[in-house]
């Protein structure tokens, strides 16, 4: 039996899911991973926008610095010592 793979685009993941947004065509100023365990940690900065953009992949990344890229994201938050940081919590990421 044959497995087929199935490729959410921005649209349907957007139909499913009413909190997400997307974005396209945004540069990246910054660019960091950083591992925790078996995963890569990857943030990125976007030009223009004061919080940062986080994504999760078991591999390392290539360099998205001075890429424009498009993102599908949702906001989030994380407490770091005591204090509520928010960030973007990346589902979909693809180099435009």
């Amino acid at each position: 039996m044959f497995s087929t793979i199935v490729m959410k685009t921005a649209k349907d993941l957007l139909k499913k899911h009413k909190n997400l947004i997307h974005s396209e065509y945004q540069k990246v100023c910054s660019h960091v991973q950083r591992e925790d365990g078996d995963w890569f940690i990857n943030t990125l900065m976007i030009e223009n926008v004061d919080v940062p953009f986080k994504f999760k992949r078991k591999t390392v990344y290539k360099t998205l610095k001075g890429q424009r890229v498009n993102l599908t994201y949702y906001p989030d938050k994380e407490t770091v010592a005591g204090f509520d940081i928010e960030f973007m919590k990346v589902v979909r990421i693809k180099v435009s």
